[in-house]
């Protein structure tokens, strides 16, 4: 392994492979066929729910038996070739460019905060004795979490405490359309109920990013009644919770559904600054259940839309302005972006500008961003290129 080694795309550190294979042998032989099989550091898949995830994670496991293989299931695949679903997805980080230290967290039901503190300390150590003086360069973080565990900001907020600054970024784990179980990967198996904390350390250039096409309007939403454990608001304003969010946002004559909430999120602000809040369906007794934690007494503002494709556009300019020709980004897109765009008809134009950048990844139900749980926003990490 070199600098000239052009497995890795000669400049890039990183390795890309897709299948949309039928069975999970012939996706992981192909995948096994486009990859290196040697001085990795990680792999990293993402994966439609149409493949058994025991299974996958199993066959991949026993074929790159000498390198760490993690991941998680998705709401649609991020691919070199654009945006995709039914399809699987690899990175494989060089060795020669990247240090790697993950650790599952498991069983979330029952975390506390002492756990993340406590896991993220020692994951920091681990990745000092595994990265070699002469090659240490900065670290960042990755955070693949359960889609459907509710415990996302708990899980962020310890973590991100105890890394000394390291930034961080992930996205939570999808399950197409169906919303009954995600899974993220580790040692060789499928987990629910679980979060992935990766950090890898590269001399490579690279920036954290997060994109979303909102501005706050006037409109405001109190929530006065709320289940706060199952992210469920029964009350807006002291009104019944679907029906006053249908008012606030203008859209009294339309059915409830995944597109009207896409088109219409809600923000939280937060350090002076607008976080989106996604609705992700509407309960039979009118009140709403949320992706992200809700709280009664939370002030809730209505967005307004700027272009999608013009704010990826501009995101995609001040991070080449800040690091150079970008080699890929690492990205976890929010489901309801991509619903979003396919009600407006810009689906294609944003597979072919992520196509044109190289944007992999999965699209999610949630991502995280620093200490943040946020929805209806594209996150990531973009990896520069080796100096020549």
């Amino acid at each position: 392994m070199g600098q000239t080694d052009f497995r890795f795309g000669g400049a890039s550190g990183v390795a890309v492979a897709k299948s949309k294979a039928a069975s999970v042998d012939e996706a992981v032989a192909e995948l096994a066929a486009q990859l290196p099989s040697d001085e990795l550091a990680l792999i990293l898949v993402f994966l439609s729910p149409s493949y058994d995830p025991h299974h996958f994670i199993a066959e991949i496991t026993r074929q790159f038996d000498e390198t760490q293989v993690c991941g998680c299931t998705t709401a649609g695949e991020l691919a070199p070739d654009g945006w995709d679903e039914n399809s699987v997805v690899a990175l494989a980080f060089s060795r020669a460019d990247f240090s790697a230290a993950v650790r599952p967290i498991l069983n979330l039901d029952g975390f506390r905060v002492e756990d993340g503190r406590r896991i993220g300390g020692e994951l920091r150590h681990e990745l000092l004795r595994v990265t070699p003086q002469v090659d240490r360069g900065n670290p960042f973080g990755l955070v693949l979490i359960d889609g459907l565990c509710r415990r996302e900001e708990a899980v962020m907020s310890a973590i991100y405490a105890s890394l000394d600054d390291i930034p961080v970024v992930g996205g939570s784990a999808g399950d197409g359309m169906r919303f009954e179980k995600t899974w993220v990967f580790c040692d060789g198996k499928a987990h629910t109920n679980a979060a992935l904390l990766i950090l890898l350390n590269t001399s490579l250039p690279f920036r954290v990013f997060k994109c979303d096409n909102f501005e706050p309007s006037p409109q405001k939403m109190v929530v006065t009644e709320a289940d706060i454990e199952n992210r469920t608001v029964r009350e807006l304003n002291a009104e019944p919770a679907a029906q006053e969010y249908s008012r606030m946002v203008g859209i009294l004559d339309a059915k409830l559904d995944p597109f009207s909430f896409a088109s219409h999120p809600v923000l939280v602000r937060v350090g002076g600054a607008y976080y989106a809040r996604s609705i992700q369906r509407v309960e039979p007794d009118g009140s709403l259940h949320f992706f992200c934690a809700i709280d009664e007494g939370m002030v809730l503002t209505a967005a307004t839309s700027r272009s999608l494709v013009g704010s990826t556009c501009d995101t995609f300019t001040e991070i080449r302005d800040q690091i150079g020709e970008v080699s890929l980004y690492i990205g976890f897109e929010c489901l309801l972006r991509r619903l979003d765009a396919e009600q407006h008809q810009l689906a294609r134009d944003m597979s072919d500008l992520y196509r044109q950048n190289r944007v992999v990844g999965f699209h999610t139900y949630g991502e995280q961003f620093g200490s943040m749980h946020v929805n209806q926003t594209f996150t990531g990490v973009a990896i520069g290129r080796r100096p020549s």
